[in-house]
């Protein structure tokens, strides 16, 4: 990225005094769109642009998620700065947002909820629900976001959508999968709710609080939001969140942090946004599978991306193997619903 030409945009654009001096650095996390700290003197910005090519139609679509953040209001999220539509400044799409000072729990255990931190990875647990909760329940209309509704149900565009993402992805057949989609399809229940959805809705797209209290700053990584099931999101939190005993497998080690002492069980965590939302969660497993059918193509064309040669994330090393093991695990999911 052409760091000069992008500081200089910024200070034509936002008035800023001291560019000269300023710095750009990419932060490590995060395996989709790519995200950077721009600081210039006292004031730090975070700018998310999208991967190098080649990309899906309608992937990575930053400018998309510039216009969600600028319409919620009542929910925690990040205060968009500016949008760039012009591919010359840096070579693609980008935008700006406010940085917000906390920490993220990723791959391991933060210092924050270290040793000795019980009561702080119970309130991550509570605010990681509590946050999820004020979204769904957020009027959508009202915010401005019935740009997003459709006609169609949800779940079926959902289902339309990513059947046509893996045909752009696919590098390779894989059975388990293509079993996992027959299943789904076979399944899929009515939504009940029509909500604003994340879309990407797990706990390393949260920043918290440091001490003395654990509190969820904002949700960040909203690219994948739109007007459907919040079912979708909860499935997809629960999908991601391994317990004590669990054993990671493939890239859902991503989650594997939530299998340290002192974090809420599964059940419980559920068990939470019913109280919160008032609102049951009949068929979770069906969208506990449908957000692992999920994440497996969008990892297929991460994996595309890599055997391209566009990217050298070496995450992306591990997917051929990897993403098997995710389809073999949402239909595990499925079988153990079937027995009880």
């Amino acid at each position: 990225m052409d760091e000069q030409a992008l500081l200089a945009y910024l200070a034509s654009q936002l008035q800023l005094d001291g560019c000269e001096q300023a710095t750009v650095r990419r932060f490590d996390s995060g395996h989709s769109n790519l995200t950077y700290l721009v600081q210039v003197g006292e004031r730090r910005y975070v700018l998310r642009r999208p991967p190098a090519g080649p990309l899906p139609p309608t992937a990575h679509d930053v400018l998309r998620e510039y216009r969600v953040l600028q319409s919620l209001r009542g929910v925690r999220a990040p205060r968009p700065v500016l949008a760039c539509e012009d591919p010359s400044v840096i070579g693609a799409p980008f935008y700006l947002m406010e940085f917000i000072d906390g920490f993220i729990v990723g791959e391991a255990l933060p210092p924050e909820l270290g040793d000795g931190r019980a009561a702080a990875r119970r309130e991550v647990g509570d605010e990681l629900v509590g946050a999820l909760a004020e979204i769904h329940l957020l009027d959508w209309r009202a915010a401005g976001l019935g740009g997003m509704a459709r006609s169609t149900g949800y779940l079926e565009r959902q289902m339309r959508r990513w059947s046509s993402q893996w045909e752009i992805n696919r590098t390779r057949r894989i059975p388990a999968l293509e079993r996992l989609e027959r299943l789904l399809r076979s399944r899929r229940p009515r939504s009940e709710r029509v909500t604003l959805v994340h879309g990407d809705y797990k706990l390393d797209n949260l920043i918290f609080s440091r001490a003395p209290q654990v509190r969820c700053l904002a949700v960040v990584d909203w690219e994948m939001a739109a007007i459907g099931d919040p079912l979708a999101d909860l499935g997809y939190l629960l999908a991601f969140w391994l317990q004590p005993g669990e054993a990671a497998i493939g890239p859902l080690s991503l989650g594997r942090v939530s299998a340290e002492p002192g974090f809420h069980t599964r059940a419980e965590l559920r068990e939470r946004y019913e109280q919160l939302t008032g609102w049951p969660t009949d068929r979770l497993h069906w969208y506990e599978a449908l957000a692992l059918w999920k994440f497996a193509i969008l990892l297929e064309g991460s994996y595309r991306r890599y055997l391209a040669g566009t990217t050298d994330d070496p995450f992306f090393a591990e997917l051929d193997e990897g993403i098997p093991l995710i389809a073999e695990r949402a239909l595990a999911i499925l079988a153990a619903a079937e027995e009880h």
